[in-house]
């Protein structure tokens, strides 16, 4: 969606047009339970001239590829007597499992602080921790580490500044 009505909230080149208070109003259209039942909120800011024309490029798709089908069988394999086929599809119980107990001891401290700083929801919160399985998956990593727990809540939805 976008972040504001007019459209521009964030831009780097364009300025936002909006009232006070209709960033914020327009942003809350969306139900709360509805935005607590998806995962991922990314900004995706304009992409300048010279980075599309640059020389500079990121990891390839191969490589992005071969990554996913490692952590895609790390979680069948992880998941054989679960119905669940990978870590979105986990309930309550496999996310204990699978989650809360490989997320390492240093991590529990900023999931508590991010529970209470962001008024997590039980669903945010198991929500949550299937992101940082996914990424340490991805990381092809067993313990949840603090970094994977920190990237995961990053992607929790942020109110307008």
């Amino acid at each position: 969606m976008n972040p504001c009505p007019c459209g521009y909230y964030g831009d780097s080149l364009r300025s936002c047009s909006c009232p006070d208070g209709a960033v914020s109003r327009y942003q809350r259209r969306v139900s709360g339970p509805l935005m607590d039942r998806l995962d991922l909120f990314v900004d995706v800011p304009r992409v300048e001239f010279n980075e599309l024309t640059g020389d500079t490029t990121g990891e390839s798709s191969a490589t992005v590829r071969a990554r996913v089908i490692a952590a895609r069988e790390r979680q069948a394999f992880r998941l054989k007597d679960s119905p669940a086929i990978t870590n979105s599809e986990m309930g309550p119980l496999e996310v204990r499992k699978y989650c809360q107990e490989p997320l390492v001891p240093a991590a529990q401290p900023l999931l508590a602080t991010a529970m209470e700083q962001l008024g997590m929801s039980a669903r945010a919160f198991h929500r949550v921790l299937k992101v940082a399985r996914t990424i340490a998956d991805l990381a092809d990593s067993d313990p949840i580490e603090t970094v994977h727990l920190a990237e995961a809540i990053q992607y929790r939805r942020r109110g307008a500044d």
